[in-house]
């Protein structure tokens, strides 16, 4: 299923049975004192994955970073993180954005005629990713599926950071990664402090986590089932990166309304020696933030 492990015979047959290829979307971010970093990215890597055990298609590398800092997230890492170092695998959106756009050339050129993007890491993220997929779908006909996690079960399940939810995942996922007893840590100096957890944390268990698991799996296998019916491989002409650079000016244009790009409406003002001040407002200036 892996890409990266695939023969070229072995690639070849699986993208002919079924055209769908899927990316998993995660970084490195505090889950609290109790959980590993990167509990966003193994959470999509396992959906693809069983999805492409159980309906088919081959599994890209994952990308392990993701949008963070600027815009709403802001003034909630100075809420939930305050000062401290969040070791985390953030990005700016205009990098991200402009990367992910040459992510789907390649899956695009390699033949793939259906892409699936899982994002592990959502509360607004999957937005502007889909906004650059539209822009992308515009010009190379290819269907791009891009979906986070919680997303998958809305109505079922409601998704959290670092909470009942997402905590529950990695139970069931890798408990090896989990240490309930090490939330005692957040009263010790120099540790970070509460990093993020939610209250209801306590509430988590392997068995909910198995569950939202299974619902999420379920519901992304229906979508890849309809999105593959009837599809083959694509022979569109390959997409250079003048027509790549061509999309992304296009996506560019409208940075004003990326959600990532602003705090939520209402949202406080982020405090005026925070270090998350810069990141308040962003707008791309050479890859970089500016206010």
């Amino acid at each position: 299923m892996l890409w990266s492990e695939l023969l070229p015979h072995e690639f070849k047959k699986r993208q002919a049975e079924c055209p769908v290829v899927y990316l998993p979307l995660g970084l490195c971010e505090p889950h609290g004192q109790v959980s590993a970093f990167g509990l966003d990215t193994i959470k999509a890597e396992w959906l693809c994955e069983e999805a492409a055990r159980k309906v088919g298609g081959v599994v890209a590398p994952s990308m392990g970073y993701h949008i963070h800092e600027t815009g709403y997230h802001a003034r909630w890492l100075e809420d939930e993180i305050g000062e401290e170092n969040p070791h985390f695998t953030g990005i700016p959106p205009a990098v991200m954005l402009h990367l992910f756009l040459y992510q789907l050339r390649a899956f695009a050129n390699a033949g793939f005629s259906a892409i699936v993007v899982i994002s592990g890491h959502s509360g607004g993220n999957q937005r502007d990713l889909r906004l650059a997929a539209e822009a992308f779908m515009k010009r190379v006909p290819v269907n791009v599926f891009v979906r986070s996690d919680p997303e998958l079960v809305e109505g079922r399940y409601e998704g959290d950071h670092a909470g009942a939810y997402e905590i529950s995942q990695l139970m069931y996922l890798r408990p090896d990664l989990i240490d309930m007893e090490a939330k005692a840590l957040e009263d010790q100096p120099g540790s970070g402090g509460r990093l993020a957890l939610a209250a209801d944390a306590v509430e988590a268990s392997p068995e909910r986590g198995r569950a939202i698991m299974e619902a999420c799996l379920d519901s992304l296998c229906r979508e890849v089932e309809g999105m593959k019916t009837g599809l083959r491989p694509s022979t569109h002409p390959p997409i250079d990166y003048a027509t790549v650079e061509e999309i992304w000016s296009e996506v560019l244009r409208s940075a004003r309304d990326w959600t990532t790009a602003q705090p939520w409406p209402g949202q406080a003002a982020v405090s005026r020696n925070s270090r998350w001040k810069p990141y308040e407002r962003y707008a791309p200036v050479n890859g970089e933030a500016g206010n």
